[in-house]
């Protein structure tokens, strides 16, 4: 069956000029995922204000989207590969849109809170079958590494631009209007993506395991829960119940897989020594990343004093590196080296985290923005090298399924980077001294978070004597969190020059 079909497939994705057009619709989708994971945080004051959510409420808003898209990664990334990638980003794009509106709209936080969730399982449907479908679309390995740079360069330049667009709308509109940016970009995809995209699944897929399902799912929400939760409050019954609970599935999980003649996910894909490589790579990536980025934002706004819409463009330096070395890295790669360009990226953010150890309050914006530049450009070459070895490895058959072992990796890989350097940072901020006469309970709010700090000192005759000490503290924390991820990104790379020696593309 595979074979009679494999010529006219062919002649359909490599020789006709639609693939390119097909290649900007999946951008489309990849871009509205990436700007939504990072839009919600600045409007999140707005929030507070008009809602009136709980603190407990509010870290879920935050938190729920992420959570049900790590856990439903892999599920939707095998339902493509079974029901048709095509038919499962149309339908998720759809229900993408129509959800946004009910999170532009939410009049409670409890309502919100299940319309994060529900946003959270659209999301889950795009990202893997974006990528699924471009190993479908370019068989080409040249035209396939471009268009997976043209991919990552989108999902990097929309982390980016969320923050930025966020700001432009939250200063003209009213927050709601973060979500409802959504339906014209989703308008287009639909309406486009019927007619260019072409379908492609699984010959022979066999059923949808229910049980794998769920397993993965709460394997994966207890995880990122249980980190998430150690890293607000320390470690405590809760988070460690969950973790205890996510990995225990976890394990049922890679059991069943082992075991079901069709599985969800095929473990055994982890033997190809590139693959292993290419997603251990990534998740040490993200892990050493994200921590530092997720605390430089307050740093640009609540330290140097920056309104939202500049801190997001003070920023841009990072999307812009990541774009350019994402649409050359392919190349790169042949002429050199997979792991030369691999383990090259990985070493180039690396020093650009080490260099963020000397940060003070007054640290002027060359230093910043060439360290963003340059981790931009790392991030570029490894990210979009690592996708294409990990869909190389793979059948397109089950490109699906091992798209979103490449997804699940990096949503792991923030949990735990936020998480573990998150905690670090907290730890150093908490320990600061007051100054001699602050009132104790404005001295207990400032330890809370340097949000707390700003907003408490604000009722003090002179606020400059505690907000100096929180800023300094926090900056401590924020530059040894710094020289702890430049330490795992350095790790990161020497794993890749190991793991990935005989990869090519």
């Amino acid at each position: 069956m595979t074979s009679t079909t494999r010529p006219a497939f062919a002649a359909e994705t490599e020789k006709r000029p639609g693939r390119w057009l097909a290649l900007s619709v999946l951008v489309l989708a990849v871009l509205l995922v990436a700007v939504d994971a990072t839009v919600l945080g600045l409007a999140t004051p707005y929030i507070s204000e008009d809602l009136k959510p709980s603190g407990n409420q509010l870290l879920w808003i935050g938190d729920v989207y992420s959570f049900v898209i790590a856990g439903l990664l892999v599920s939707m990334g095998s339902l493509g590969d079974r029901v048709g990638r095509k038919k499962l980003l149309l339908v998720g794009s759809v229900a993408f849109g129509l959800v946004s509106v009910l999170n532009a709209y939410a009049s409670t936080p409890e309502l919100l809170i299940v319309a994060r969730a529900l946003l959270g399982v659209a999301g889950a449907t795009l990202m893997p079958a974006t990528l699924a479908l471009i190993r479908n679309l370019f068989h080409d390995p040249r035209e396939r590494s471009l268009a997976i740079g043209i991919w990552g360069a989108t999902a990097s330049a929309g982390t980016a631009v969320g923050p930025v667009l966020g700001g432009f709308l939250l200063e003209h509109f009213w927050w709601g209007s973060v979500f409802l940016i959504n339906l014209p970009v989703m308008a287009v995809l639909v309406l486009v993506g019927v007619k260019l995209l072409p379908e492609s699944r699984n010959p022979e897929p066999g059923p949808w395991d229910l049980i794998s399902v769920v397993l993965s799912l709460v394997g994966m929400v207890g995880i990122v829960y249980g980190i998430k939760e150690a890293a607000s409050h320390g470690p405590n019954a809760t988070a460690g119940v969950a973790a205890l609970l996510g990995a225990t599935a976890l394990y049922g999980f890679v059991r069943r897989q082992l075991t079901l003649p069709v599985p969800l996910l095929n473990m055994r894909l982890f033997r190809n020594r590139g693959f292993s490589g290419a997603v251990l790579a990534d998740l040490l990536t993200i892990l050493g990343l994200s921590g530092v980025v997720f605390f430089l934002s307050q740093y640009l706004q609540l330290v140097q004093g920056r309104d939202p819409l500049e801190a997001g463009l003070a920023e841009l330096p990072a999307a812009v590196g990541a774009v350019a070395a994402g649409l050359v890295a392919g190349t790169f790669a042949r002429r050199y080296s997979v792991r030369a360009v691999v383990a090259g990226g990985l070493a180039a953010i690396g020093f650009a985290l080490a260099a963020l150890t000397v940060l003070d309050q007054s640290t002027g914006y060359p230093l910043l923005g060439t360290a963003l530049l340059v981790v931009g450009v790392g991030a570029g070459f490894a990210f979009t090298v690592t996708a294409d070895v990990i869909l190389s490895s793979v059948p397109k058959e089950q490109a699906g399924a091992a798209s979103a072992v490449s997804e699940t990796a990096y949503e792991l890989g923030a949990a735990l980077g936020i998480a573990l350097l998150g905690s670090i940072v907290t730890g150093v901020y908490a320990g600061f001294t007051a100054p001699a006469g602050t009132p104790p309970d404005i001295a207990d709010a400032a330890h809370e978070s340097l949000g707390g700090a700003v907003e408490a000192s604000s009722s003090l005759p002179t606020p400059e004597p505690l907000l100096d000490a929180a800023r300094t503290a926090f900056v401590d924390g924020v530059a040894l969190a710094a020289g702890l991820g430049a330490a795992v990104l350095l790790a990161a790379s020497a794993a890749a020059w190991t793991l990935l020696k005989n990869e090519k593309l």
